[in-house]
């Protein structure tokens, strides 16, 4: 009996497959403000380590707003965070979303944005661009407050 060659073992590679299901439509949460995101990353994040250090989130959207899911692209030191742009994109594509909000804290304590931030945010905006994603803001959380690069004029 003639064992059938898979198109896996012809090529010599692994196949690549994508798995996403998006949430019920009525039971997601909708985005209205920076204050909203804020609102929904606290009840995500461990407010324990907020002063601690530095971890990147995305908030990944739909066109109506609507959150179709919540990544922690990056754990750093106190002093920063390493964002991979490429898992960011990724995460993008496979929910399907359509806008996404990007957050950081500072355990510092300082709300000002750094050059470093704001040159990522720019990357990252032209990034999403090429698949016709719109990057709608970027927070820099504390544990008292937060500072919305759209609201400020920075984005």
């Amino acid at each position: 009996m003639k064992k059938q060659l898979l198109s896996t073992e012809v090529l010599g590679c692994a196949e690549v497959e994508i798995h996403y299901k998006r949430p019920l439509f009525s039971e997601m949460k909708g985005i209205a403000s920076a204050q909203d995101v804020d609102s929904l990353l606290r009840t995500y994040i461990d407010i324990n380590v907020i002063d601690v250090k530095e971890f990147f989130y995305v908030v990944f959207l739909s066109r109506a707003n609507k959150v179709l899911g919540i990544s922690t692209i990056g754990c750093g030191s106190g002093s920063g965070v390493i964002v991979n742009l490429k898992e960011i994109f990724q995460l993008t594509l496979l929910s399907h979303a359509s806008q996404i909000v990007v957050a950081h804290n500072h355990p510092s304590g300082k709300l000002a944005p750094s050059e470093n931030d704001k040159q990522l945010t720019e990357k990252l905006k032209k990034g999403l661009s090429l698949f016709d994603v719109k990057l709608l803001d970027h927070l820099i959380l504390t544990s008292e407050t937060y500072l919305s690069f759209a609201d400020e004029g920075i984005l």
